[in-house]
């Protein structure tokens, strides 16, 4: 176990995005005392002891935490762990690949959508799109990320060829319709389609739900927390939200309203609840080679459709907005 240990150090270090660990660092001082070759070695020793990541120091407040609080997160090396049990590698191909997702869960889908090949093949599937009444298509690379390779256009300004170009010049091998997120959450944050992320885990016959989160756009096309924007706990009975949003960037505070519209985050009732418990539910058995899986939904005026499903859903989005680690929700199944 030492020997992956070190293995994952030397990945968090080449991974490691310098600029945020200063920012972080520099926080972490101010609210600690603690020096920085204090935190330094603090990290080094947590990192083997805890397995999380450099940076899972700064997210989960290590430098302000005992042993027995730290020992309750989750971090980067545990997760990749767990979730490499959960959904191995050869059965990850359907949640990895956005186009082979869309095609296994068509019956959570609403929008129209079409991969690079379709489209080259037959220029009038894409007529018919850009014509949607959204007047907007969202474009892809199957296997992007935490919201990369993700761009949304206006049809107005593209015929079919231009856009078939564009697709290939940038490299996205899906388009997709534009979803028209419910009233209630444009007026909460109308700059970016704000979802909701369920997490599941298939134990024996049944689906069990770890927690749900709204994620909240802040001037963003996407809502990402790596991309800067809010996430806040909702309770799984009621849909309704229960706390504030919060941010992963440990020097911004939590918001109980949103920044730029001034509508209030907590308290916030997601619509269609029920219907969206009972399709994530239902999408998790369908995909029972995948145990551990968290969903994005979107809900619209109809009502909630899939955006994607993740088989490395994020620590930091499950534990953050409830501000407490959750390594032994996960432990039982093991």
């Amino acid at each position: 176990m030492q020997i992956k240990r070190v293995i994952y150090i030397f990945y968090y270090l080449r991974e490691l995005d310098k600029a945020k660990f200063r920012k972080f660092l520099h926080a972490a001082k101010t609210n600690s005392n603690k020096s920085s070759i204090g935190i330094y070695f603090d990290i080094i020793y947590s990192s083997f002891k805890y397995n999380i990541s450099i940076l899972d120091y700064f997210y989960f407040r290590f430098f302000n935490l005992n042993k027995q609080e730290r020992s309750k997160w989750a971090g980067t090396g545990y997760m990749y762990e767990y979730q490499l049990q959960m959904n191995p590698k050869g059965a990850r191909e359907v949640l990895e690949n956005k186009i082979k997702f869309l095609n296994r869960f068509t019956a959570f889908v609403n929008r129209d959508f079409a991969d690079i090949n379709q489209v080259t093949a037959d220029s009038n599937i894409l007529s018919q799109m850009l014509s949607n009444p959204s007047g907007r298509l969202v474009l892809k690379g199957s296997r992007g990320q935490v919201g990369k390779e993700v761009e949304v256009i206006k049809s107005i300004e593209y015929t079919p060829e231009k856009l078939i170009q564009k697709m290939k010049s940038k490299g996205y091998d899906l388009v997709e319709e534009y979803v028209v997120q419910h009233p209630a959450l444009m007026e909460l944050s109308p700059s970016g389609l704000n979802t909701v992320r369920i997490f599941t885990q298939l134990s024996s016959d049944k689906v069990d739900i770890l927690g749900a989160r709204l994620r909240v756009s802040v001037n963003s096309p996407v809502d990402n927390m790596a991309a800067g924007n809010l996430a806040a706990p909702v309770d799984i009975e009621s849909g309704i939200v229960t706390g504030p949003g919060v941010y992963s960037d440990i020097t911004k505070t939590d918001s109980s309203v949103h920044p730029i519209t001034g509508q209030p985050i907590i308290n916030f009732q997601i619509p269609f609840w029920h219907k969206v418990v009972e399709m994530v539910k239902e999408a998790a058995t369908l995909c029972p080679e995948n145990k551990s899986i968290g969903w994005d939904i979107a809900i619209t005026a109809a009502g909630p459709e899939l955006i994607e499903g993740n088989h490395n859903w994020c620590k930091l989005l499950w534990q953050l907005p409830v501000k407490q680690g959750l390594k032994s929700e996960l432990e039982k199944y093991l």
